[in-house]
């Protein structure tokens, strides 16, 4: 199992752009082979907002990304306040 973080940073106030970005996402993740599950967090106030996707091997999480990542960049344009911090983790051990 493998566990991709996304991490970035909008302007403080963006709540709406990221609750769009999640509504648009979540349907098209979850529809992915081997996802487990999806999760969106983030902080209003300091602008931090992210996702964390659970995938039953690297090869679907690697086919996800190449597929999900231009819309997720659509939905950052213009919003953005860096680049988006994106890494693969390997699982060890979850519920």
């Amino acid at each position: 199992m493998h566990a991709r973080l996304v991490r970035f940073g909008l302007p403080p106030g963006s709540r709406p752009v990221f609750e769009a970005l999640a509504a648009d996402l979540r349907p098209l993740i979850e529809a992915r082979p081997g996802c487990c599950g999806v999760t969106f967090f983030g902080d209003d106030a300091d602008g931090q907002w992210g996702m964390f996707v659970l995938w039953a091997s690297q090869e679907d999480a690697n086919g996800a990304a190449a597929v999900m990542r231009p819309r997720l960049d659509a939905h950052l344009r213009g919003h953005l306040q860096a680049p988006p911090d994106t890494r693969l983790f390997d699982v060890i051990e979850a519920t």
